[in-house]
């Protein structure tokens, strides 16, 4: 595959999937971690090993139309208030995105804690789009991040890791400063994995449709661009 693996930062890492073509748009795809923890993550790590298949996954529908993905792989567990380790690495990796394709439109998708560090690093300026998955959120997370930046929250109603009512709180924040949708998978969850090609199917879609360069094959369901037709209310509360 067109991969490679850079070093970032201190020990921080990169998987990069290149597209085949001159650069348009880059994904960042961000793992999930724990709230507090010094541990080295590994490549062999669950949380990082997770978010594989939906970057390859988005390699495979973008790389011909100029996609490139970028995995991350953080350099320890936890968010480690207030040094929130993994915001550092991602903010690193953004600037890497800046110094080798500037200007490019960038989207963010993150898993867990992912979620979150993708949620506060929304203010790069290179970022267009959110997908936060299974969200770790609380209300102590402001929303200023995601001014203008257009979001898809999607969250498993048997979540019992990250709260499902909580992100639902956090979208009703961030839909007063930019547009957001919010997904509830029915019979998921917080490992995305009874239903995951659905997931795959709303990741894929969503950053296709942000980036506006990719077209999914016709046996593919996109991502349900007519939930951004609904009223706020409802749109923040999409059961599939």
């Amino acid at each position: 595959m067109d991969e490679n693996r850079v070093e970032i930062g201190h020990t921080s890492a990169l998987t990069v999937l290149r597209a085949r073509t001159t650069v348009r748009a880059v994904t960042l795809v961000l793992h999930g971690g724990a709230e507090y923890g010094q541990e080295r993550i590994r490549p062999w790590s669950h949380a990082f090993l997770r978010m594989v298949p939906f970057a390859r996954a988005l390699h495979r529908a973008g790389r011909a139309d100029g996609l490139e993905v970028r995995l991350l792989r953080n350099r320890v567990r936890g968010w480690n208030k207030p040094e929130l380790s993994p915001v550092a690495d991602a903010r690193e990796a953004l600037a890497a995105i800046r110094r080798d394709h500037p200007e490019v439109p960038v989207v963010l998708v993150g898993h867990s804690m992912g979620g979150r560090v993708a949620l506060r690093v929304a203010d790069d300026p290179g970022v267009v789009a959110v997908c936060a998955l299974a969200p770790w959120t609380t209300e102590k997370d402001w929303v200023e991040p995601v001014s203008g930046v257009r979001v898809l929250i999607a969250h498993g109603t048997q979540d019992v890791i990250t709260s499902p009512e909580a992100s639902y709180e956090y979208a009703l924040r961030a839909d007063r400063v930019t547009e957001v949708a919010r997904i509830e998978v029915e019979r998921e969850g917080h490992a995305l994995l009874r239903r995951s090609a659905m997931w795959t199917r709303l990741v894929r879609g969503f950053t296709l449709n942000e980036t506006g360069i990719g077209v999914e094959s016709a046996h593919q369901k996109p991502f349900p661009v007519s939930v951004w037709q609904l009223s706020s209310p409802d749109r923040l509360r999409v059961r599939v």
